[in-house]
């Protein structure tokens, strides 16, 4: 049975990445559809994300009023594929730093799970032009995050993922409480807290060519300090609101 697939891209200031993105996309994932989710860029790549779509149906826009971080516009964009009815969504960076010719790969592994995880560390993963520190902070930052959970993921911070429509709805996006990056680590440990089947897929991630990275240290420390806010809230609280 052929599945509807919805890839959703959050932009903030892609305007040199966003074309070939696209391209890219439409090129490695045929069977799929895009939204571009953009934060009102001041750059163009909101009016540019229309000028797309107006030239192919497969593409989607959504236009949020304020940049209010990349969590929210991930909900934002699982919300608007879920209410069209999308049987999986798959989350991706817009900068380039995740392959689209990967994301069949993460499709064809929701058969056997429901969360499949485009993973950086396990065999086969791994990165590409990234610096020593980089290296160290995201490599300190998955373990630092996984011990104090206590889950099996090598991963928790990646932001390469396919989803189940139906695990999104398990997880009840309405009572999210992480905005920044430390969104992708509070979305994998709530699927794990739900007892569902999450799947690593080797990836290797690229850094981006163009525009600025959206890293800084309020959102390393933002991020820190969630994994303690989950690591004590109780599981049973989510599972009896979804």
């Amino acid at each position: 049975m052929r599945v509807s697939v919805l890839i959703v891209i959050p932009t903030y200031n892609e305007v040199a990445n966003l074309p070939v993105i696209v391209e890219r996309v439409l090129k490695e994932a045929p069977m799929a559809h895009l939204l571009i989710v953009d934060d009102t860029s001041p750059d163009g790549t909101g009016e540019l994300a229309d000028r797309l779509a107006a030239s192919d149906t497969a593409i989607h826009v959504l236009h949020r009023r304020e940049k209010d971080g990349l969590g929210r516009a991930y909900v934002a964009g699982f919300e608007w594929g879920l209410a069209r009815d999308y049987d999986v969504l798959v989350q991706m960076d817009g900068d380039l730093s995740h392959n689209p010719s990967d994301v069949p790969r993460l499709v064809d592994a929701l058969q056997s799970s429901d969360l499949v995880l485009g993973s950086r560390y396990v065999t086969d993963g791994g990165t590409v032009n990234w610096g020593i520190g980089r290296q160290l902070l995201s490599r300190g930052g998955s373990l630092y995050a996984r011990t104090i959970l206590g889950i099996p993921i090598r991963d928790v911070t990646g932001g390469f993922k396919a989803w189940k429509a139906s695990t999104l709805r398990a997880v009840n996006l309405s009572t999210i409480r992480s905005n920044g990056y430390s969104f992708q680590v509070e979305m994998t440990y709530r699927v794990a807290c739900l007892g569902l089947n999450i799947q690593e897929v080797p990836i290797i991630f690229a850094d981006r060519v163009d525009g600025v990275s959206k890293m800084s240290k309020k959102i390393v420390v933002e991020a820190m300090l969630m994994v303690w806010r989950l690591r004590f809230t109780r599981k049973e609280q989510w599972q009896k609101q979804s």
